[in-house]
């Protein structure tokens, strides 16, 4: 038979397993965090590396452009 104390006991016991799968979802929350800010950082950098690379790309074309339309104009 299940009395009021057994019962408290009982639910106790459940809570404290709850609080101790509290404390690992905190810890593997910590290490995702610290995982998740070097993520946004490696990606920072590489979309700096493809910002430079899209304007050499530019300058590039343009300076292509620029040359086409001078032979273009030394044909005529």
């Amino acid at each position: 038979m299940w009395t009021d104390e057994r019962l408290d006991e009982r639910f106790d016991a459940i809570d404290k397993r709850f609080d101790a799968v509290d404390q690992r979802f905190d810890a593997v929350d910590r290490r995702l965090d610290g995982i998740e800010r070097r993520m946004e950082d490696g990606f920072s950098k590489i979309d700096k590396r493809f910002d430079a690379m899209q304007h050499t790309m530019m300058r590039i074309g343009g300076g292509m452009f620029v040359a086409l339309v001078g032979l273009i104009a030394t044909q005529l």
